[in-house]
C-alpha cells in the first residue's frame, strides 16, 4: 500500500485492479475489490491497522469483473452508477464463468466460477458527495469504457481515482465501451485536471502524458474502425488491426498474448456492436456478463 496525500492511499499488489482507499475519521472509502476472498480478507485487514473510523464503503468505479468480482467478500456497503447496478441486475446470481476469453484478470483466477455476486446497495446517475471526516469526496459519472463509468475525485487534495478512463502500458477494454464517450471523458480529464494525481484502476498514478497517450490511442482505434466501416468489411477484419495496434504501446514481452486476445475480443465485440446492431444482442449481453 502506498500513500498519496495524507488518508489516502493505492494498492497495486492484488490480482486484478489497483484499489483505493480513503481512511477517514469517520470510516474507511474502498476504491474497488481486489478478486480473491484472501486478497479482499488481507486488504481489509491492512485498512483496519491504518486506525480509522468504524465504518466501510465500497465503490466500484464501473461493472467489469476485475473490479466487482470480489466485492462480497469486503462484506460492505456498495455504491456505484445506476447502470453498473443494472448490469449486475442482467447476471445470474452465481458467476457461472463461460470463458470469455477477453485478456481480463479474472481468467486467471480459477475459483472463480461459482463466486456470489453483490449488487450495489446504493446508486448515482451524475454526482454524489461523500463527507466522511475528511476531504469531501465527489462521485462523478463518467461514461467511456462503460455506460456507468465513475470516477473519485477529492477536490481538496487533488487526487482523482479515474477507473479504466487511463489503463497505461496495455490494450484497453473496449468491448463494453463507447470511444466517442471516452474520448470526449478524457478532453475533460485533460482540460480541468492537469494539477492533480490522477490514479488509474490498472496501475496507480498516472502522468499528464500518460492521459494524452490514452487519448491519442482510443483515437486511432476509432479511425481502424471507421475504415473497416466504411467497406462494409465482416467483423472478423477487426483481427487485421492487431498488430498495428501493439505496436503503438509499450508494455512487458510476458503480456503480448494477453494483450493481444484483450484486443481480439474487444474490437470484434465493439465492432458488432456498433456497426452491425442487428447481430449484437446475445453477444453484448455475453459480454456484459463476462467481461
Amino acid at each position: 500500500m502506498q500513500q498519496i496525500k495524507r488518508g489516502i492511499y493505492f494498492e497495486d499488489s492484488y490480482l486484478g485492479v489497483t484499489l483505493g482507499a480513503l481512511v477517514f475519521s469517520h470510516g474507511t472509502i474502498m476504491v474497488d475489490a481486489p478478486l480473491r476472498p484472501e486478497d479482499a480478507r488481507a486488504w481489509r485487514s491492512a485498512l483496519m491497522n491504518l486506525r480509522g473510523g468504524t465504518n466501510r464503503l465500497l465503490v466500484c468505479l464501473d461493472s467489469h469483473l476485475d473490479r466487482t468480482l470480489g466485492a462480497r467478500a469486503l462484506d460492505t456497503t456498495i455504491v456505484a452508477h445506476q447502470k453498473t447496478a443494472q448490469v449486475f441486475r442482467n447476471r445470474p446470481t452465481v458467476f457461472k464463468g463461460q470463458s470469455a476469453e477477453s485478456g481480463a484478470d479474472w481468467e486467471a483466477y480459477n475459483d472463480a466460477i461459482g463466486t456470489r455476486w453483490a449488487a450495489p446497495d446504493i446508486t448515482l446517475t451524475q454526482h454524489l458527495s461523500l463527507h466522511w471526516g475528511g476531504p469531501e469526496v465527489t462521485l462523478e459519472h463518467h461514461p467511456g469504457p462503460t455506460s456507468g463509468s465513475i470516477w473519485a475525485v477529492i477536490p481538496e487534495e487533488k487526487v482523482n481515482f479515474v477507473g479504466d478512463a487511463v489503463q497505461p502500458e496495455q490494450t484497453p477494454f473496449i468491448s463494453n465501451s463507447d470511444l466517442t464517450a471516452w474520448i470526449e471523458t478524457l478532453d475533460i480529464l485533460l482540460a480541468r485536471y492537469k494539477d492533480y494525481i490522477i490514479v488509474s484502476g490498472r496501475g496507480g498514478p498516472v502522468t499528464y502524458e500518460n492521459v494524452r497517450a490514452q487519448h491519442r490511442y482510443l483515437k486511432s482505434i476509432a479511425r481502424g474502425m471507421e475504415r473497416l466501416a466504411k467497406r462494409n468489411a465482416p467483423p472478423e477484419s477487426t483481427e487485421d488491426l492487431i498488430p498495428g495496434l501493439l505496436s503503438e504501446i509499450s508494455f512487458p514481452s510476458d503480456r503480448q498474448e494477453q494483450y493481444t486476445q484483450r484486443l481480439r475480443s474487444g474490437l470484434y465485440q465493439y465492432y458488432i456492436r456498433r456497426y452491425r446492431p442487428t447481430n449484437a444482442i446475445e453477444t453484448y449481453q455475453f459480454d456484459e456478463n463476462e467481461q
